[in-house]
């Protein structure tokens, strides 16, 4: 992770940030898809001062791999709303963390067809099985995305680990996030 682009959505009357920012997360993981990219990471370095995720987007990787991205047309349709900075050197002496994907188990419907499904119970089994009280206020902030390979909107809940003070290398998903790979945070 030697280097990374912001990439910053604009305020816009029609969609909200976070709508503005969820199409964006949905249009890189489609151009890491096609790229095959594993690594290139993301970060949102406003998540903690505007929540939910702030309004902007950082990309790391090599200079390389960031100019190759870019190279796509992966923001067609979008680059009105987003101010798009340069490939710049990752300051020195800064510090690391972990950007996770963090997925939670907390709709008690869900849980019950997934419990019908899987055990072949009726919907009062499942229900006496996972009662509503199963059901928990989340508070780790998020964007609404599609998947590409279901159709399906879901939520894809962003967790931002702890600092540290050395990079940890590794593999980053299709949405730039891993379990292990640090990314620099500044």
């Amino acid at each position: 992770m030697t280097h990374y682009l912001e990439l910053r959505v604009r305020p816009d009357p029609e969609f909200p940030v976070n709508i503005l920012l969820g199409a964006l997360v949905s249009k890189l993981h489609l151009a890491l898809v096609q790229l095959g990219a594993n690594d290139l990471g993301i970060s949102f370095p406003q998540h903690e001062e505007h929540p939910p995720l702030g309004h902007m987007l950082r990309l790391h990787g090599t200079d390389i791999r960031l100019a190759e991205l870019m190279e796509t047309d992966w923001l067609r349709g979008m680059r009105d709303n987003l101010e798009i900075g340069e490939v710049d050197p990752v300051p020195s002496g800064v510090v690391h963390r972990v950007v996770r994907r963090k997925q939670y188990k907390t709709n008690a419907d869900r849980l019950r067809r997934r419990r019908m499904k899987r055990h072949g119970e009726s919907y009062e089994e499942a229900s006496r099985r996972i009662p509503d009280t199963v059901e928990r206020k989340v508070k780790t902030p998020f964007v609404v995305i599609r998947s590409l390979s279901s159709g399906q909107t879901f939520s894809l809940f962003i967790e931002h680990g702890a600092c540290q003070p050395t990079a940890v290398p590794s593999s980053y998903n299709t949405y730039g996030l891993s379990k292990t790979a640090t990314v620099p945070w500044f």
